[in-house]
């Protein structure tokens, strides 16, 4: 079949590699524009147009998928259209122009977790299950029919990173699958089933540590939001005042003994920090202003300064 690829960061790009590797023509995919990115706010290319340059397939850079662009789709006279994270919501008349419509590989099982974040939602909630969905998509957020779908567990101590990476690939073949019977007249869509749940975008507040909480919740809230926007907690300093600090990795401490709820103590060569039940060891944190680095090598830098957590 001819297809038109739609995708953005670098979860996509394995589905894109699978399909232009595939016996169907990748006609062009259609990416964000470039944006600024780093301390230098260097104008840059998705990792998807990225990987279209590299594999010699036409590129459509939009943030809109307005009518301009739903004409240089149709003129490409595709039979099917595949999204995969391309960060904007497919409407009609571009919802209709591709012969079979289009297809999106969501990486949860659905109707858990509709929406942007469904790898970080999961973490966060505590979910031991996860995985990856093919469906077709529908004016509706992410409620089509399901063409196919896999399960993954989700590792006590896996970030969402890690376990996006390994959607990614997987998810990869799934949809390749899903293509081919859809070109054979083979796939037999279903119905979702079960309960709907929510996987909004990740805003900063997300990202805040709340240590009042108890300690799975906050060692899973602090997985969730790894790489992206990344845990942090606000430190009182006597010396600089209010200082951030980020949270790169920690560890549940359930043999440790208890402490006050954001209270930081040494214990042997472990940072600690309490919560409302145990403690978390911090492993390794991101200063402000500073690399990343274990926590004992932050702390030993710190003198003999004790930090509190700001409220």
């Amino acid at each position: 079949m001819r297809l038109v690829f739609a995708g953005s960061p670098a979860a996509a790009v394995p589905s894109l590699e699978a399909l232009v590797a595939s016996r169907h023509d990748v006609a062009a995919v259609v990416t964000r524009a470039d944006s600024p990115r780093g301390r230098k706010r260097v104008l840059t290319p998705t990792e998807v147009a990225d990987a279209a340059g590299r594999l010699g397939v036409p590129v459509i850079r939009t943030d809109r998928l307005d009518e301009d662009t739903t004409r240089e789709i149709e003129e490409l006279r595709p039979d099917l259209g595949v999204i995969v994270a391309y960060g904007g919501l497919v409407r009609e008349p571009l919802l209709s122009t591709p012969r079979l419509g289009w297809i999106n590989l969501h990486f949860s099982l659905l109707p858990r977790w509709r929406g942007a974040a469904p790898v970080q939602r999961a973490i966060m909630a505590g979910d031991d299950l996860t995985g990856a969905t093919v469906f077709h998509l529908v004016p509706e957020l992410d409620a089509g029919d399901i063409y196919g779908s896999l399960t993954a567990p989700i590792g006590a101590h896996e970030t969402a990173g890690h376990l996006l990476d390994s959607l990614a690939v997987d998810g990869a073949h799934l949809l390749t699958r899903v293509v081919d019977l859809l070109a054979s007249g083979d796939a037999r869509p279903e119905e979702q089933r079960g309960d709907v749940t929510l996987a909004p975008k990740l805003t900063l507040d997300d990202a805040r540590i709340d240590w009042a909480r108890p300690a799975r919740e906050v060692f899973d809230r602090i997985r969730g939001v790894t790489p992206e926007p990344g845990a942090f907690t606000e430190l009182v300093d006597a010396r600089l005042g209010t200082v951030k600090l980020g949270v790169a990795e920690a560890a549940l401490a359930r043999d440790a003994a208890a402490l006050e709820p954001g209270r930081f103590a040494l214990v042997g060569r472990a940072v600690l920090v309490g919560t409302a039940t145990y403690p978390l060891e911090l492993v390794r944190v991101h200063p402000a202003g500073k690399r990343v680095m274990a926590a004992a090598d932050w702390w030993r830098g710190r003198g003999s300064d004790i930090p509190e957590v700001a409220s």
